[in-house]
């Protein structure tokens, strides 16, 4: 069996901001561009909540946690700067967790 390491985020925005936030945190989007930049990443899923407006959940796929820790160490002031300039995107964020997917 194949895992890899998810990273679960959750954020709730302003409906004003939709547009922005969805081309920022979709699977093209900033964060996709940064994190495509290490080794090990294999991409990012953008879900939109249908029963409560403005609620959104990031799925960030890597072959490992290990790779995730090498990007974020590698890239920590790269991700440090988006982050602040994405801030006002978000009206809430959360990590949801890290999760192993499990594939036959």
């Amino acid at each position: 069996m194949a895992e890899s390491f998810i990273h679960v985020w959750e954020f709730v925005i302003d409906d004003a901001r939709r547009t922005e936030f969805e081309l920022r945190y979709g699977p093209r989007g900033a964060w996709a561009v940064l994190f495509g930049r290490a080794q090990g990443f294999l991409g990012t899923q953008l879900l939109r909540d249908e029963a409560t407006p403005g609620r959104y959940l990031t799925i960030d796929r890597w072959q490992s946690a290990e790779a995730y820790r090498e990007f974020r160490l590698q890239f920590g002031e790269e991700y440090a700067a988006l982050d602040r300039q994405c801030a006002a995107y978000t009206r809430q964020e959360r990590a949801i967790g890290s999760f192993t997917e499990i594939t036959p």
